[in-house]
């Protein structure tokens, strides 16, 4: 939670109001722009 909180200066009560498949894409999201910005190598084990 404090990931998607920090990243979007949401508050604790409207994170947890989304949904648990919401929430995994948000990460998602976030770490595929963070990857791509820092140019991260990919990760062979990424499906």
């Amino acid at each position: 939670m404090a990931f998607i909180s920090y990243y979007h200066h949401w508050d604790y009560d409207t994170v947890m109001t989304l949904d648990h498949k919401t929430r995994r894409r948000f990460c998602a999201e976030i770490s595929a722009i963070h990857r791509e910005i820092s140019d991260a190598p990919k990760n062979i084990f990424e499906v």
